[in-house]
């Protein structure tokens, strides 16, 4: 398993500065990814993200990675997955993944595709609900 690269000076000074790192060798990927969407990131973006009083983003570097949903006003990343992220390896990428995101303060939450497709206002509840939540930390922190 490959260890992330360090947190270079540049990295640091962005995260200095307010914005979060972004690796910009990886931007023509988050386009490709953000034109060839899946069914189900297209549904959560389409009828629901889109249009949501607080912004996101599809596709969006941060650091090393790419990220599904980005709301940076809460520093929350959407994750969609599906079953191939049940095989040994890609967990393990994901715990790395997300413990590399909590270090710059980012919330990553994660749903299945099924359940996007079964449950889909559930799965809009529980993201208004966190963006609620995460909107009362911000609050706190700058008081």
């Amino acid at each position: 398993m490959a260890l992330l690269p360090t947190k270079t000076t540049a990295f640091l000074s962005e995260v200095y500065m307010g914005r979060l790192p972004r690796n910009t060798e990886i931007k023509d990927i988050s386009q490709t990814l953000r034109k060839n969407m899946t069914k189900e990131e297209k549904r959560l973006w389409y009828d629901f993200l889109r249009s949501y009083p607080v912004q996101f983003y599809r596709q969006r570097i941060i650091g090393y990675f790419i990220v599904d949903f980005y709301c940076p006003s809460v520093k929350l990343a959407i994750e969609l997955d599906g079953l191939h992220h049940l095989e040994e390896d890609k967990t393990t990428k994901d715990i790395i993944r997300m413990e590399y995101l909590n270090e710059f303060g980012v919330t990553v939450v994660r749903f299945w595709n099924s359940e996007v497709n079964k449950s889909f206002d559930n799965v809009c509840k529980a993201i208004d609900a966190m963006v609620k939540d995460l909107s009362k930390k911000v609050e706190l922190e700058y008081m």
